[in-house]
């Protein structure tokens, strides 16, 4: 294995129990906040792959692999807010049984 791919998986797999740990960690008060964050951010990752998913020539992997990118970052962000929204309803006051306003 090359020593670029082999650091480069080293630092993945570091990331992978980083991310564990803290998700784990978050008490749920701050889950919605955290999930607006993390929607944020996967929207960047949507950008960052149509760049470079618009810079591909000729190599059809790399197309389908930005096209897989893109498809796969909007599912969450989507998906993300969708969740964000639905935890925010639990704040809101509901109306009173009588009909009032």
């Amino acid at each position: 294995m090359p020593e670029a791919l082999l650091n480069n998986l080293y630092i993945f797999v570091l990331a992978m129990f980083t991310g564990f740990e803290v998700i784990t960690k978050v008490p749920p008060l701050l889950h919605t906040p955290l999930m607006s964050g993390s929607n944020a951010i996967s929207g960047i990752s949507v950008v960052g792959a149509l760049i470079i998913t618009a810079e591909v020539a000729g190599n059809n992997l790399i197309l389908w692999l930005g096209v897989i990118a893109v498809a796969m970052g909007m599912i969450n962000v989507a998906g993300g807010f969708l969740v964000t929204d639905r935890m925010l309803e639990m704040f809101k006051k509901k109306p009173a049984a009588g009909g009032e306003k």
